[in-house]
């Protein structure tokens, strides 16, 4: 997506999604990492890299891959999915199988959202339960590191084994239960954190620089590099001046019985 790929008032960030809600429009051909999610109140047109066209109302386009919005013009919600992620991985092999405009539905039209937050919290729970397998409750320490990684992310960079180490688990059995019960490994989860920083200071009207060391990366340079490998979007779409829902640690637990990737 384009610096001018969308227009509205709405924006939600959350470790493992990015969500802009607004007017959808056409953009330059491009590929990121994050799993791209169009939903819109009427068909837009997407052409993947050898030019093929994918028209629908609700588009998924797999990570790493080189696209474009053709038509757009409709207002809808867009969402960025960490591929780590549980419901990343859902929209994987929801691509896998369906193409990138097949599928069932992906939001509930007896269910109309009232907010970006809650068309959200929706989506997440049907991408991630894809499967079928039951949600597996937290190991308390993970429920910890859960709690403090804000705090510890706030002070500056932040190792997996310091927050091993604080919530009494092993390294390597404090990433394992986190990246089956959160959804998202560890690392990327604090890397999203950071991320959701650099807006919590940009609406304090920080500049970039100022953003960038107090969100834990090394300049503006690597801020911008981040933003546009997971989004292909620049630092600007995530400071512009929007209406902001930097929410808590809401990330869909991940399935029992199917952690593989897509």
């Amino acid at each position: 997506m384009s610096e001018t790929a969308w227009r509205g008032a709405g924006a939600l960030i959350r470790p493992g999604v990015l969500a802009f809600t607004g007017t959808i429009g056409g953009t330059r051909s491009h590929a990121h990492h994050a799993v791209q999610i169009v939903v819109a109140d009427a068909p837009v047109t997407v052409l993947d890299g050898d030019g093929r066209p994918h028209t629908g109302a609700e588009i998924v386009i797999p990570p790493d891959t080189e696209h474009r919005v053709e038509t757009g013009g409709a207002t809808g919600t867009v969402v960025f999915l960490d591929p780590d992620s549980a419901a990343g991985r859902g929209a994987v092999r929801r691509v896998a199988t369906a193409g990138w405009s097949g599928g069932p539905a992906l939001r509930d039209p007896a269910r109309p959202a009232t907010s970006t937050a809650d068309f959200v919290d929706g989506l997440l729970i049907t991408l991630a339960t894809a499967s079928g397998g039951a949600v597996t409750a937290r190991h308390p320490g993970v429920v910890a590191a859960v709690a403090a990684l804000p705090a510890m992310v706030a002070r500056g960079p932040v190792r997996p084994g310091e927050v091993a180490a604080a919530v009494g688990l092993s390294a390597s059995r404090l990433t394992h239960l986190f990246t089956a019960q959160v959804g998202l490994p560890l690392r990327r989860y604090i890397l999203w954190l950071r991320l959701m920083n650099a807006v919590h200071l940009a609406r304090d009207g920080q500049d970039l620089t100022t953003i960038a060391h107090a969100a834990g990366f090394a300049d503006s340079a690597h801020l911008t590099r981040t933003c546009r490998e997971i989004f292909g979007l620049p630092p600007s779409a995530l400071t512009g001046a929007v209406a902001w829902d930097v929410g808590g640690s809401r990330i869909v637990q991940a399935p029992t019985g199917d952690r593989r990737p897509g």
